[in-house]
C-alpha cells in the first residue's frame, strides 16, 4: 500500500479540530499513488482526503499545487478543493510531513479507455488550460527537455541491462529533440500526468479530474502530447488512430490548436513519450528492496517513442 507515512488516532483528532468539517468517523490508506501518503478521511460532515506530502515532493512547490486547485475549482473545473482550517490555511503539517485536506470526487477512473473517454478527456483538458489561463503563479517544468538528459546520465550504461543498445538509442533521441525542440508556442498551465488513473468517470461522463503534483508552466500542447501517449496506445503498443482523432478533435472544440502547435506535436510527442521513458528507466533501475509500489516498466514507451519517430504531422494522429 502506498502510505510512507503512518499517523495515530490521536495525531489526525488533533489536527481536525482545527478544521470546520466535524468529527472524525473513520479513516484508511489509499493504496493507489506512488509519491505521497494519502487517506480515505470521514467525518461527520463528509468524505475529504488528506494527502501527507512525502520527501519526492519539493515542500517550495505545495503552495503552487494548492493554489492551482483552488483556482481552477473556483473556475468550474471539476477538480479537488483545498479545505482551510479555521485560520484559512491549506497547507499545515502532520506527523512531520506537510499536509492537506482536500474534497473528495465521486467516480472510478476508467479500465478500459475507449474512444468515448478520450473525447471526454480532450474537452476536459482544453477546459483545464482555459480556466488556467489567468492564474498568475507559475512553476517550471523539471522534467521537460533540460531535465532529460541528467535523467539519462543516472541512469547511465544501466541502461542496457534493461535493453541492449537503449543508452545510445535514448542519446540519438535526446539529440534529436534538442535540435528540433519547439520555441514560442502558447503557454500555460499544464496537469503535466494525466494518465487514466487520474480522471474520473461517472458513466461516461468525466466527473473530476485529480493530481496536480506534477502541474507546472509550460507549453499547452505538451499537456496534450502527454494525453496521446497515456490514453491512445493499445498493450500491444500501437497507436489507436481512433482514439487519438476523438481526443485532438475534442480538445479543439474547445481551444483550437495554432498552426505552429498543430506542426509540433509529432516531436512533442515523442519528447512526451521519452519523458517517461526516462523517469520508469530510472525507477526501474533504482527500486529499492520492499518498496510498497512496483516500477512500471520502461520498454512501454519505448514502444512508443517509435510510433511518434514515424509520424510527421496531427494526420497521422488521424487529426
Amino acid at each position: 500500500m502506498a502510505v510512507y507515512t503512518q499517523i495515530s488516532d490521536d495525531e489526525l483528532i488533533a489536527f481536525l479540530a482545527t478544521y470546520d468539517i466535524g468529527d472524525l468517523v473513520s479513516y484508511a490508506g489509499i493504496a493507489e499513488g506512488v509519491e505521497n501518503s494519502n487517506f480515505l478521511l470521514r467525518t461527520t460532515t463528509g468524505t475529504f482526503i488528506l494527502t501527507l506530502y512525502e520527501k519526492r515532493v519539493d515542500a517550495n512547490d505545495l503552495p503552487f499545487f494548492i493554489g492551482l486547485m483552488d483556482h481552477l475549482a473556483r473556475h468550474g473545473l471539476s477538480c479537488p478543493t483545498p479545505v482551510v482550517d479555521r485560520d484559512g490555511v491549506a497547507l499545515r503539517a502532520l506527523a512531520g510531513r506537510p499536509a492537506a485536506i482536500v474534497t473528495f470526487l465521486d467516480g472510478v477512473w476508467p479500465r478500459r479507455i475507449t474512444p468515448p473517454h478520450c473525447r471526454e478527456l480532450g474537452g476536459a483538458l482544453a477546459d483545464l488550460h482555459l480556466a488556467g489561463a489567468d492564474f498568475t503563479m507559475q512553476r517550471p517544468n523539471n522534467l521537460s527537455l533540460s531535465g532529460w538528459s541528467p535523467l539519462l546520465t543516472a541512469s547511465g550504461l544501466a541502461a542496457d541491462q534493461v535493453y541492449h543498445g537503449l543508452y545510445n538509442l535514448l542519446s540519438d533521441e535526446l539529440r534529436h529533440l534538442a535540435r528540433h525542440w519547439p520555441a514560442d508556442l502558447p503557454v500555460g498551465v499544464i496537469h503535466a500526468d494525466l494518465f487514466q488513473d487520474n480522471v474520473f468517470f461517472l458513466g461516461d461522463k468525466i466527473s473530476g479530474v485529480i493530481d496536480f503534483y506534477f502541474a507546472c508552466t509550460d507549453f499547452l500542447a505538451y499537456d496534450l502530447a502527454i494525453c496521446l501517449n497515456a490514453w491512445c496506445f493499445e498493450s500491444d503498443g500501437s497507436l489507436n488512430v481512433t482514439k487519438s482523432r476523438a481526443l485532438i478533435n475534442a480538445y479543439q472544440k474547445r481551444r483550437p490548436l495554432t498552426p505552429a502547435e498543430r506542426a509540433a506535436l509529432p516531436v512533442l510527442a515523442r519528447g512526451a513519450a521519452l519523458r517517461f521513458l526516462l523517469t520508469r528507466l530510472y525507477d526501474w533501475l533504482n527500486h529499492p528492496e520492499g518498496a510498497f509500489v512496483k516500477p512500471k516498466d520502461p520498454l512501454e514507451y519505448l514502444a512508443r517513442l517509435r510510433v511518434h519517430q514515424r509520424i510527421t504531422s496531427t494526420a497521422g494522429y488521424g487529426a
